[in-house]
């Protein structure tokens, strides 16, 4: 199978988990939030981006398991592999142990004496800390298998299994709706059951079916130096990343309080809903592009970079438009009484999320060929500069959409930054990607947002569902056909004409 029909294929498992995973997310969403009310909603938001906050050590070292999972693939060294998965695990149990220590010690004083929450509610929010600590030891120690699956390509695996965990979040809503017990307790727990029986259903099938799972102790200290020292590097820009989303929770917290909080959550909610219209196509296009630098094919893979960085954005931007235009409408109906800010924060949420699709393949390429010091060093202190800017910005104005508008701005600078280190890396042409890619984005999204948006807004005078459905529809229609003019290439148009011809003879 070549590669463009085996990421279109497996983009297609992704894209069904989505659209369950969506619904389910969107839907459970609404009943916590009128479950737990407004204020426990907002101290389990913040409960969690402390938690999340130690993430920086997973994240560092998912990314090093994914590449170098990937590479050995791609290089057909079974033994390599093995001894490959082996040590990452050792090294995850590690990072598990590492995060306890510092959650206990740390976080647990950070939680109890800084963060501004109802006192009368402290216990249940120690609660909910301790198990979120559980879980996220459960989820670090799973990163090889989740790693091993992406790496082989069985997404309708990872997309069945996603879908039975969302199956079970849909039943905790239920549980803790008839729950008898303090709501927030309960739903900290309830998280931590279904976070291990997922973990267990990932480990069973590697064991099953992947011989390089077969868990063995193997200590080589070259294989373990050179892994440390990548996740090492790639601590950077992590703990950037944590800090960018979990930190400015935490200001926000510090300065507004948990209803604040409250409308973070929710939009990181509709934040994380909205990206998997694109991370699944993603994740599809990862192990190519790494594979393809294994394999020493760097016009296959400088292809793919491209056309993955335009393909990211145009398939968000078929879903950004219609949210963008009626979140206000959507929010009422979803929350009845959505919280104060929770408008804005999803609209600049997700114009962030669009800059920052564009770069997602661009980072596999730099990662995929290990030299990544440098990059993770510039880009990363680079994107960590977002927290004390955002601290400043909020300090002085007292204005916490500033958060948002400071986090874009970071967002756009780092895309340059990293076509730099992208040009040094595989030898791409920053030329060619601004011609071929980002050229065509902003023709795409300059008349698209001309006739689309600001055209609907004038000529749609219906409310309500009316508007929703009119809307979306008419936006829809005209962006599609406006990327298939602008911003398709004919090989690009043509091989979405071949694989479409072949799915209706299938």
């Amino acid at each position: 199978m070549s590669s463009s029909r085996k990421i279109a294929k497996n983009t297609l498992f992704l894209y069904v988990r989505m659209f369950l995973t969506m619904g389910v997310t969107l839907y459970t969403s609404r009943v916590v939030l009128n479950t737990l009310g407004v204020s426990d909603y907002g101290a389990y938001s913040v409960i969690g981006g402390v938690v999340a906050t130690f993430g920086f050590f997973k994240m560092a070292m998912a990314s090093a398991t994914q590449r170098f999972l990937s590479f050995e693939i791609g290089t057909g060294n079974l033994t390599k592999l093995k001894q490959t998965f082996c040590a990452t695990v050792n090294i995850h149990i590690g990072i598990a142990v590492l995060i306890l220590l510092l959650a206990e010690t740390v976080g647990l004083w950070f939680v109890n004496h800084k963060l501004n929450i109802d006192h009368e509610r402290m216990e249940a929010v120690n609660w909910v800390y301790q198990f979120s600590i559980l879980s996220f030891m459960v989820s670090v120690m799973q990163v090889p298998y989740n790693a091993l699956i992406i790496a082989r390509e069985r997404m309708n695996i990872y997309a069945a299994y996603s879908i039975i965990e969302v199956l079970l979040k849909l039943m905790i809503v239920y549980l803790l709706v008839v729950s008898p017990f303090d709501k927030l307790k309960t739903y900290a727990v309830l998280m931590f059951g279904v976070t291990v029986l997922v973990a267990l259903m990932y480990r069973i099938y590697c064991i099953r079916h992947f011989m390089e799972s077969k868990y063995r102790f193997y200590y080589d200290a070259d294989l373990y130096k050179i892994l440390m020292s990548y996740s090492g590097w790639s601590l950077f820009g992590n703990i950037a990343a944590v800090a960018r989303v979990q930190g400015s929770n935490i200001i926000l917290n510090l300065f507004f309080g948990t209803t604040i909080n409250a409308a973070y959550g929710i939009t990181s909610q509709v934040n994380s809903a909205t990206k998997l219209f694109v991370s699944n196509f993603q994740v599809a296009l990862n192990p190519q592009i790494i594979k393809s630098y294994a394999q020493k094919d760097l016009i296959q893979n400088h292809k793919l970079i491209f056309q993955g960085s335009k393909l990211s954005f145009f398939l968000l931007f078929l879903i950004v438009c219609p949210i963008w235009f009626n979140i206000d409408f959507i929010l009422k109906v979803w929350l009845k009484n959505p919280p104060e800010y929770t408008s804005i924060f999803v609209r600049l949420a997700l114009v962030n999320l669009l800059v920052d699709c564009i770069s997602g393949p661009l980072m596999i390429g730099i990662q995929a060929t290990g030299k990544i010091k440098w990059y993770q060093v510039v880009v990363g202190l680079f994107i960590l500069s977002d927290l004390p800017i955002t601290y400043l910005a909020i300090k002085v104005y007292n204005e916490p959409i500033l958060s948002y508008i400071v986090t874009i701005t970071i967002t756009f600078l780092s895309l340059t930054l990293r076509l730099y280190f992208l040009k040094k890396g595989v030898f791409i042409n920053i030329l060619s990607f601004f011609k071929q890619v980002l050229l065509k984005i902003v023709l795409v999204v300059f008349v698209c947002g001309f006739f689309g948006i600001y055209g609907a807004s004038l000529f749609i005078p219906y409310e309500g569902w009316i508007k929703l459905i009119v809307s979306s529809v008419f936006i829809t229609i005209l962006n599609m056909l406006v990327i298939i003019l602008i911003g398709l290439s004919k090989s690009e148009l043509n091989f979405f004409k071949k694989l479409i011809v072949n799915k209706i003879i299938k």
